[in-house]
């Protein structure tokens, strides 16, 4: 008789809000129940599949948690399975690490924790064996591999290993248990339920090796469709994958070349048009975008003015679209370039913009300005809320830049406008 469960990691329970643009109270609590939702969604799929477990390899909570209310929605999705003889294994990660509520939760016995010294579970279906090794880490902090803890595959029978790693390495993560896929492929087992890191990943090879990501992003950075992992070990030791969504809402970033528009009208329905399509694209019941607007367009001073009013517009229009919502607007537009400027006739705005773009924004002591508030406001910040500054020099560097540029466009347009009401 098959063996199936459902493989998911990350789930990260009740994780602060991380972005600053979700000034909607609608959409921010639709976002801050987000992962409790997708919890309750891999708990149905688990009931409706009628699978015999479910593996979560690591990072359940998100850290230093305190709430017992997070305690109680958990035991009660636990005991979800419980009834319904489905049962648990889970594995602690980093973030699992950190949490206190741990030792205040009372579960059902069917849900199994791995210690960090690593363990077996051994199960038999009607003759087809099959091991689970599990290995949790109590601290935050794993900077060598586990691999080397976990204990050799048992002779004929079918050994999934489970691990919190980050793999070779990865951006936006941090370096936690460090192996390489081939390690894990040599090994020997003939499943590795992975977790850690938050994009899945499947690991091609002579073994099953999947990183399943995470089933709901928080936010833009972990944008597109979130899934779990539904497998099937059959009778004959093969082992099936099919991937599931379990996103409730899904962040996407839309771009909407505004090149070709020539008035405000033309500019609302070339972006309507773009979230469209990709809201009949999603699976998801929620559509959470990023506008990203570009395009050389005499547009470009209005919309940076009325960046405001094109919000509320475009959430007026987007209200017959099926749970879609707009989470921020970003303008990368120009105006378009200006004919070579004829004798006495130069546009002053023009030449102070290619002025700005070409001199002032380079000017180290410009830079350093800019810098400085940018690193002032995000020390000023909790911890959650700085992942808008980057993880590395680079990305930080990168958003100065981006900042400098929309700086100069903004006062450009501000300076055209104003140009425009004096006549």
């Amino acid at each position: 008789m098959p063996f199936r469960f459902v493989h998911t990691a990350d789930i990260h329970l009740d994780s602060p809000l991380r972005s600053l643009s979700l000034r909607n109270p609608d959409l921010a609590a639709l976002i801050g129940d987000a992962t409790r939702q997708a919890l309750v969604a891999i708990v149905d799929l688990c009931l409706h599949e009628q699978v015999d477990a479910l593996i979560i390899a690591g990072d359940l909570y998100d850290g230093d948690q305190t709430s017992m209310k997070t305690a109680r929605f958990l035991a009660g999705q636990m005991e979800r399975l419980h009834q319904a003889g489905i049962a648990v294994y889970k594995i602690r990660g980093n973030h699992d690490a950190l949490s206190k509520i741990t030792a205040e939760l009372i579960l059902p016995p069917s849900l199994k924790v791995f210690n960090g010294r690593g363990e077996t579970v051994e199960i038999n279906r009607d003759g087809l064996d099959i091991v689970l090794h599990g290995l949790s880490f109590t601290k935050p902090h794993a900077p060598e591999s586990l691999l080397p803890k976990y204990k050799r595959p048992a002779p004929d029978t079918v050994n999934i290993g489970i691990m919190h790693t980050s793999l070779a390495g990865a951006p936006g993560h941090d370096l936690y248990a460090p192996c390489s896929v081939a390690d894990l492929h040599d090994w020997g087992f003939d499943y590795w339920a992975l977790g850690h890191i938050h994009t899945r990943s499947h690991h091609a090879g002579e073994r099953t090796v999947i990183m399943p990501g995470m089933p709901q992003g928080r936010d833009i950075n972990e944008a597109g469709e979130k899934t779990v992992t539904l497998v099937t070990v059959n009778d004959d030791k093969s082992i099936t994958v099919e991937e599931r969504p379990t996103s409730i809402a899904q962040f996407e970033r839309i771009p909407v070349d505004l090149s070709s528009a020539t008035n405000w009208r033309e500019a609302i329905e070339q972006i309507e048009q773009a979230v469209a399509v990709i809201r009949d694209q999603t699976r998801a019941d929620h559509l959470v975008g990023r506008l990203m607007l570009s395009g050389q367009t005499e547009l470009s001073w209005t919309l940076r003015r009325d960046r405001d009013l094109l919000l509320t517009e475009m959430e007026q229009r987007l209200e017959g679209m099926n749970k879609t919502w707009i989470e921020k607007i970003e303008l990368s537009t120009s105006a378009p370039s200006p004919n070579a400027p004829v004798t006495g006739t130069a546009d002053p705005v023009a030449e102070l913009g290619a002025l700005m773009k070409t001199d002032i924004i380079n000017q180290d002591a410009v830079r350093e300005d800019i810098r400085n508030l940018v690193t002032e406001l995000r020390d000023d910040l909790p911890a959650e809320a700085r992942g808008f500054s980057g993880k590395t020099e680079q990305e930080f560097e990168t958003l100065i830049d981006r900042l400098l540029a929309d700086g100069s466009e903004d006062i450009l347009a501000r300076l055209r406008l104003a140009g425009a009401g004096a006549d």
